[in-house]
């Protein structure tokens, strides 16, 4: 079952947290996020698993941000979200997928309990301009059935802002 909006807004505050909030960006079966104006490209072209991979911060000037081909930009939501009960999903919106720009690359679930900004994997198959404060996804809200434990990575949970890779944690086990 996928929440509709209507039941989006009625748990705000109790299951699900979305910081801000603002009604106009509520669907009938989802909640559209926003692109925060900084972004993350990683330093090296041939990017290593099992070793941080440092990135530097670029803006998206008032004039926007043509974005290339073939490269990958990290992004992150302007919205703060929390959720319990729930499994929160992410799409990109079709409006922006028809320009040929992926949101998320392979990232969209989420998981019970997390709480952080949304981190965006975005691609584009041809140059785009881009701008800071667009809706570029939407978030829904899946049931889960049975018992569950919520979410608590030491990598991803929390967050305050983009978040790299960290898969080279995984390998210091």
């Amino acid at each position: 079952m996928i929440l509709s909006g209507k039941s989006i807004e009625a748990k705000l505050g109790k299951d699900i947290i979305i910081e801000p909030f603002r009604k106009e960006q509520l669907n009938p079966n989802s909640y559209n996020l926003r692109l925060h104006e900084d972004l993350l490209i990683y330093d090296k072209q041939v990017l290593d698993m099992k070793t941080e991979n440092t990135a530097q911060k670029i803006t998206i000037p008032e004039e926007g941000l043509l974005l290339e081909k073939d490269k990958l930009y990290l992004g992150r939501t302007l919205e703060f979200t929390e959720t319990h009960n729930y499994v929160p999903m992410l799409e990109g919106r079709s409006s922006i997928g028809r320009l040929g720009l992926f949101v998320h690359i392979t990232a969209g679930f989420g998981d019970v309990g997390f709480s952080g900004f949304w981190t965006l994997e975005m691609f584009c198959v041809q140059p785009i301009r881009i701008y800071a404060g667009v809706e570029i996804c939407q978030i829904f809200y899946h049931s889960i059935e049975g018992v569950y434990e919520a979410y608590h990575s030491k990598k991803y949970q929390h967050n305050k802002g983009i978040q790299p890779s960290m898969l080279y944690k995984d390998f210091e086990k």
